[in-house]
């Protein structure tokens, strides 16, 4: 599908891929080159201009770059908010809401207000609010970016956890290129504006995968092959893996 926005803006052009239930695929690229706005597409918030869509839009989880979270709600109430939108009776909501919080380890926050919440546990509670929607399909638009390192990679570990355990279709959106492969069965990597797929790798390891993988040449051989194919599309805005000898420094 392509996109060109009504003042004549070219974002997105030809982009073609799929996602399937148990496959993690992460869309890394420089800002301005249309990510989100391919996420907005995908999840039927936005239209393209060009080309055709499929995806369950029935059993759909959304997780925005900020929480989102209402901050005169506790985290119970902000949690069952999308079971009430769908009428769902209050005993069963609650049920939903309890389990999720407990699958994202925040047992014993649920009267807590979210000026109460570090920007981790936030973001764990907008994931909590999804989860009660039994998502088929799970759309992330850099939820982690503003977190700091340890949090962020709490999360993306606590993401890997979600996903073995519900095998939902994952779609994410990242500047970090660490981050894309130690969360993604794949990767896609985009070129700036227009936004175009310009190759996709294949992610070998499996799941599920320790913190240590980080620091292993393997993941730093790939890490670095979709940073150099970042750079010669055009892309110089994202965030890098580490240098070689700072991983072997961990090994």
């Amino acid at each position: 599908m392509s996109k060109v926005f009504p003042d004549g803006t070219h974002a997105l052009d030809d982009v073609s891929f799929s996602v399937s239930s148990g496959e993690f695929f992460t869309v890394v690229g420089p800002s301005g080159c249309g990510k989100s706005t391919l996420l907005r597409i995908a999840s039927g918030l936005e239209d393209a201009t060009e080309g055709h869509v499929d995806v369950n839009l029935a059993r759909l989880g959304y997780i925005f770059q900020d929480s989102t979270l209402m901050p005169w709600r506790t985290v119970q109430k902000n949690v069952e908010l999308l079971g009430e939108l769908h009428r769902i009776p209050k005993l069963e909501r609650n049920r939903l809401a309890t389990e999720a919080i407990q699958t994202v380890g925040l047992d014993g926050f649920e009267r807590h207000y979210p000026n109460a919440l570090s920007g981790g546990m936030k973001m764990r509670v907008s994931i909590a609010r999804s989860l009660t929607m039994n998502p088929a399909v799970f759309m992330f638009d850099e939820p982690f970016g503003a977190l700091d390192e340890i949090t962020r990679e709490r999360l993306n570990e606590e993401t890997l956890r979600l996903f073995k355990e519900e095998k939902f279709a994952g779609l994410f959106i990242t500047h970090s290129i660490p981050e894309a492969v130690f969360l993604s069965t794949r990767v896609g990597v985009m070129s700036p504006r227009p936004g175009r797929i310009v190759e996709i790798f294949d992610v070998p390891f499996g799941y599920p995968r320790s913190p240590e993988l980080r620091f292993e040449p393997e993941f730093a051989e790939l890490a670095g092959a979709v940073s150099a194919t970042l750079r010669a599309s055009g892309g110089a805005d994202v965030e890098m893996p580490p240098d070689r000898a700072h991983i072997e420094s961990h090994i």
